[in-house]
């Protein structure tokens, strides 16, 4: 990320990689040659490169050096852990969106862009300095790997009974392993580590001799843990694209009055920072204030859990919508009142504070619903699959970035049909964007119920894993945490 962020400031710093001032009097511009566009887009290259990197790992790394198991607090930490995660990324978006972007505009591009690529190597530099002191998991193979092989094993071993429930050694799994049989949901799966023949399946140090034939116990429930959380995960998509909606709220602002005295108004695409905002205030007032005064006040701890959050946070999404369909309703009505159908960029005699309200929503909404999803990713991985947790959330929001262009685009395809403006025109008064927002409101509305659905089908958030052990003539069953913490932990 380093090495990006440097590339870009020289794009700034070397007049000869990039291309001359546009000439003022003639209004034409020289095209970049192929070198200086390529030097641009290696930086960009290696920033995104850098950032799918660091995103998915820190948060994971950061909650490795609190994780616990033995800390009856355990839980409380990691959840104040990504709360203030979440809220330090939130803090760290609006200093972009305000100081880094008022240097470029007044110091220019060279000292804006240096800032940056001074503090990343700044942050870079504290880390190896730190590094001695960091809890670090010991790499292991690739967990993609093994996310193959148990379908493949699973399906070669369709035709082999299930060994008795109450039986030991039939399962293959690592050495000083304390599991020795596999969960019993997702079933079919733990075929994938049956031994069939202990002389031709194992080898001499314990491991399988051919691993695309035998897998481990820990394999298959690493799978298994992938496949149950799907259904959750793709309930946090819906939120992400009511989120991203970010070009209308700034259509929307650009129409208003945006002026706090006679000498200052708000950009109209500062607006966002009420999101963030709001998100990082109600982490810091959570996390300090209100969990604490409601454990004083019933003599024990007081907790959320993941689950719940992430339902609180669906719902407040499915209110800023509706919020923001009725002040857009509003808005529209003033805008024909006043003569301004036909006139996009005309400012409305109506403040934009009106804004604010669905800004708050959906900080809110993302400060319950992202910190839930990712502690809750994160309970119910093993360690093992510590960064995959983190990285979800992030692929939803990918995948919801592309929905949301999609749903746009067939919306703007079918009401433009037979000539009538589009509810997503470029003309924001001769649109219908209230309609979009209420299209919007109900989907959110049928993904909180499908959401309800998929948690009730969920369960308690970490499923109960058998340890058999002998005990007198007979077994004994115990319950352990192989895919994370237990937690009582249901919608």
């Amino acid at each position: 990320m380093i090495q990006g962020m440097i590339l870009l400031w020289l794009t700034a710093m070397v007049p000869k990689v990039r291309p001359p001032p546009c000439d003022i009097t003639t209004q034409s511009c020289k095209t970049p040659t192929t070198g200086q566009m390529t030097l641009l887009l290696s930086s960009f290259a290696l920033m995104s490169i850098g950032a799918g990197g660091v995103r998915p790992c820190s948060i994971a790394f950061g909650a490795d050096q609190l994780d616990n198991k033995s800390n009856p607090k355990n839980e409380r930490v990691l959840e104040s852990f990504f709360g203030w995660y979440y809220a330090s990324a939130a803090i760290s978006v609006l200093i972009s969106l305000t100081a880094i972007v008022y240097i470029q505009d007044h110091l220019g591009w060279k000292v804006g862009f240096g800032v940056p690529a001074i503090l990343m190597f700044l942050s870079a530099l504290l880390f190896f300095f730190a590094s001695p002191l960091y809890v670090k998991q010991k790499p292991s193979k690739s967990l993609f790997t093994g996310f193959i092989q148990v379908p493949v094993v699973a399906y070669k071993n369709r035709k082999l009974a299930f060994p008795p429930r109450d039986s030991d050694g039939w399962y293959h799994h690592k050495r000083d392993s304390k599991f020795i049989a596999p969960t019993t949901k997702l079933r079919f799966l733990n075929k994938a580590c049956i031994i069939r023949n202990p002389e031709q399946d194992m080898a001499s140090d314990g491991t399988a001799s051919n691993p695309w034939s035998l897998c481990t116990i820990e394999q298959v429930e690493e799978l298994k843990a992938l496949l149950k959380v799907i259904p959750l995960w793709s309930t946090g998509i819906m939120i992400s694209i009511n989120i991203s909606q970010s070009t209308f709220q700034l259509l929307q602002a650009s129409s208003m009055d945006r002026h706090i005295s006679s000498s200052f108004q708000i950009p109209a695409g500062s607006f966002g920072m009420f999101t963030i905002i709001s998100l990082a205030t109600w982490v810091i007032l959570y996390d300090r204030a209100i969990l604490p005064l409601a454990s004083k006040i019933k003599g024990k701890p007081v907790q959320l859990g993941a689950k719940l959050r992430m339902g609180i946070g669906l719902f407040l999404s499915c209110m800023a919508m509706v919020v923001s369909a009725i002040v857009e309703s509003i808005r529209r009505r003033k805008a024909i009142r006043e003569g301004y159908l036909n006139n996009a960029h005309a400012v409305l005699d109506m403040s934009a504070m009106w804004l604010v309200p669905q800004h708050c929503l959906n900080g809110l909404a993302e400060a319950f619903n992202a910190i839930g999803q990712t502690e809750f990713y994160y309970s119910e991985f093993p360690k093992s699959m510590s960064s995959i947790a983190a990285a979800l959330f992030g692929l939803g929001m990918a995948v919801a970035n592309l929905l949301a262009s999609a749903i746009l685009s067939a919306v703007d395809k079918l009401t433009s049909r037979g000539g009538k403006e589009s509810w997503v025109s470029n003309n924001i008064n001769k649109g219908h964007y209230d309609n979009y927002y209420w299209l919007l409101a109900i989907m959110s509305s049928v993904n909180l119920l499908y959401f309800l659905v998929c948690s009730w089908a969920y369960g308690p958030c970490v499923e109960r894993v058998i340890k058999v052990s002998d005990e007198g003539n007979g077994f004994k069953e115990e319950e352990l945490s192989n895919i994370g913490a237990i937690v009582k932990d249901e919608v």
